[in-house]
């Protein structure tokens, strides 16, 4: 294959709901470009970038899938994307090696809410982006309602460099940039090439003219030009959009029919000639904050954005080549692990489809088999030449489960398959809690919890079960108590003897000390799981000798460990041991440590014992029309509302949340607001459960 430099290399990435047409607008660029003899088809299950088997079952794309094609000497390597939300780590990997983001519309729906959720993650990065609105063959499509709905999410940046209309029962495009009428017949293909008519012409002119000012608006020295000669040429006015697009500051619009091959090639021209290529993008900043400079004189440096464990093959992964050059067998350090790795094959990816290359340059993308010490984040760098580049961030889980094997002896199974399937997909996060005794899955919604699964019985052989996970509560007390406990075994020989009188409290950041005891000592504990546990000494006359208080200390911490309420951890507690009674022979440690562990049991229980329960701050953005419905969901779910923000035509509520409240809310919110909203949630604190709830949780 052809060895393309970093000029002729165009990374884009295709995003949009669901059913926008981004696959089989990506099969027909590969058509269109010779690289396919005959189009696939989502319905014929065999289009190259929905090629697993799940993706075949559930007619969509799941999983972000690499492919390039060749089209007038330039490369272009096609990332195509999944349009639901739940898989927005495939979607955000993509747009952080991707130069140009195309944005895929569907005309009969406009600009609809994954399209809203994914334009966030595109402006949060600054990516050159154009729209493609698609399906303008279909009856029921609407170009102009569609543009108008990009304008309101982009803001009059968004331009148009074409747009569709029907001449004598002919789909056409006419294109403002080229001032050329592109006129198809029934099967798509290579158009027509016609004057522009007569009725159109003042429309045309109007437009064009729109878009002049627009790339002047980018470029100084095209913005004099304008000003002198009141127009610029083609190729100004492509340098112009090109200016805008790096800048974030112009969005141009065109439109295709994908499934009728109508308008791609066209499109495909415009990103040869104006979309950015990955030698025109700013340089970045590495961790370290140096420069990473995008020549191919640069030391070598690769960022792998994706890896996928394949059956029967390994673990492959997908990297960009950020500086430098990468030669098959070249050796890379790993910057997280500091280990060496041979890059022993490298291929250029389509689909599942595997072509070897010796060589990749600066600003291309290509994939590599069986690196042992390397997952996805990861920074590949020439020894000697140390750099990190800054990893992808992946949002929080939005769904919880506990999961479990179905049968016992595949719980070693389930859990390297769950790791393998983290280093595949960040946004799924396990982990193993010792409170609850559970192990923990965290996804982004049912729709990926369900793919999860899926693959872990397909792939991996394992069936899984998922479950509610348990609420991590804590125990508190309310107000103080004494209490005191003697421990007494005669066995024959040396027995075991031990009393302990202790008095407990509740304690709070600033309580003054105790009163009416005579302190001896104090030691202060933060607890590993939050809160804190105030001991005193306050032994009088020697009644227990010192070397005791350690094992009575010892005995209170076994019970804080599994509190008597519900088994769970207790916190902000404060205990003073003011008396007791040892034996000159029978006293030890043991007997010491069953003392104080009991008297302390018996004082908490009579201490007004109180739930604590974890509370989440909350945060739904939800169209304004949508707002009261999901406010009296919230409340149902004893949420507290902390305030209300405007974002253009949404509201952001900001709540507290108890934690088992939010079990299901994914796909409640979802079928309360027809997908339009989203949500996320971080630990606040913890707070009293409410009596009645607790009377039902605790039985003692």
């Amino acid at each position: 294959m052809k060895v393309y430099d970093d000029k002729h290399i165009k990374n884009i990435v295709f995003v949009g709901a669901n059913n926008s047409g981004k696959t089989t607008l990506a099969e027909t660029m590969l058509f269109e470009a010779g690289l396919l003899n005959r189009r696939g088809t989502v319905e014929g299950k065999n289009t190259v970038s929905d090629y697993h088997e799940i993706e075949h079952q559930r007619g969509a794309s799941v999983f972000a899938t690499p492919l390039h094609t060749e089209w007038r000497n330039y490369k272009i390597n096609i990332i195509d994307t999944p349009g639901l939300d739940d898989f927005i780590g495939e979607i955000l990997s993509s747009i952080r090696v991707a130069d140009t983001v195309v944005t895929v519309i569907n005309a009969r729906h406009g600009v609809e809410i994954g399209t809203q959720i994914i334009w966030n993650q595109i402006d949060l990065y600054n990516k050159p982006t154009l729209f493609v609105v698609n399906q303008i063959d279909h009856k029921n499509a609407s170009f102009e309602d569609s543009f108008k709905e990009i304008k309101e999410l982009v803001g009059n940046n968004a331009v148009k460099i074409q747009y569709p209309l029907v001449i004598d029962g002919a789909q056409c495009i006419l294109d403002v940039l080229k001032m050329k009428l592109y006129k198809f017949s029934a099967q798509g293909g290579k158009p027509e090439k016609l004057p522009i008519p007569e009725d159109q012409k003042a429309l045309a002119d109007q437009l064009h003219n729109e878009l002049v000012e627009k790339a002047a608006e980018n470029d100084e020295d095209l913005m004099e030009l304008f000003f002198e000669k009141g127009t610029l040429s083609e190729d100004e006015m492509r340098q112009g959009i090109k200016a805008g697009m790096l800048n974030h500051e112009l969005f141009p619009v065109f439109c295709v029919s994908a499934l009728q091959d109508m308008g791609s090639g066209r499109l495909m021209g415009f990103i040869d000639n104006v979309a950015p290529a990955a030698a025109d993008l700013k340089p970045e900043q590495s961790v370290e904050d140096k420069t990473v400079l995008r020549t191919t004189e640069a030391p070598t440096a690769l960022f792998v954005f994706k890896t996928v464990h394949m059956p029967n093959l390994g673990q492959l992964t997908f990297f960009k080549v950020k500086s430098g050059v990468i030669n098959a067998n070249d050796k890379l350090v790993n910057s997280r692990t500091g280990e060496t790795e041979i890059l022993h094959q490298l291929f250029i990816m389509d689909g599942k489809k595997r072509e070897p290359v010796s060589k990749l340059m600066v600003g291309d993308i290509g994939a590599t088999l069986k690196l042992k010490h390397t997952e996805t984040n990861d920074t590949l760098y020439k020894q000697g030449h140390q750099v990190t580049i800054r990893p992808i961030t992946y949002p929080e889980p939005r769904t919880r489960k506990s999961v479990v094997a179905q049968k016992q002896a595949d719980e070693e199974k389930l859990s390297d398959a769950l790791k393998k399937i983290h280093s595949q997909d960040p946004t799924v996060v396990v982990t193993y809690s010792k409170e609850l005794k559970q192990l923990i899955l965290g996804c982004q919604g049912e729709l990926h919890l369900a793919t999860i699964g899926w693959t872990l019985e397909n792939n991996y052989g394992v069936k899984a079960e998922f479950k509610q996970p348990k609420i991590a509560y804590r125990e508190t007390i309310k107000r103080s108590s004494t209490a005191n406990y003697r421990h007494k075994k005669q066995s024959g020989g040396a027995g075991q003897f031990a009393q302990v009188h202790l008095k407990i409290e509740p304690w709070y950041e600033g309580i003054p000390e105790p009163e009416g005891f005579n302190i001896r000592g104090k030691e202060e504990m933060a607890l590993p799981w939050g809160g804190k546990l105030v001991f005193y000494n306050c032994i009088v006359g020697g009644v227990i000798d010192l070397r005791y208080l350690p094992s009575i200390k010892k005995g209170i911490l076994e019970v804080m460990e599994s509190g008597p309420l519900t088994g769970s951890y207790i916190r902000d507690v404060r205990v003073m041991v003011y008396d007791g009674r040892m034996h000159s022979v029978d006293s030890n440690d043991i007997a010491f440590k069953i003392a104080g562990a009991h008297a302390f049991k018996a004082a908490f229980l009579n201490a007004k014992p109180k739930l604590l329960e974890p509370i989440r701050e909350l945060t739904v953005k939800v169209p304004e029309e949508m707002v009261g419905s999901v406010m009296t969901d919230l409340q149902s779910r004893r949420s507290v509302i902390l305030g209300i923000d405007n974002a253009d035509r949404y509201q952001i509520l900001k709540c507290n949340t108890p934690e088992v409240e939010l079990y299901g809310y994914s796909t409640n919110l979802r079928s309360l607001t027809q997908g339009k909203a989203t949500f996320n949630s971080v630990f606040s604190s913890f707070e009293a459960v409410p009596d009645n709830i607790q009377q039902n949780l605790v039985k003692v």
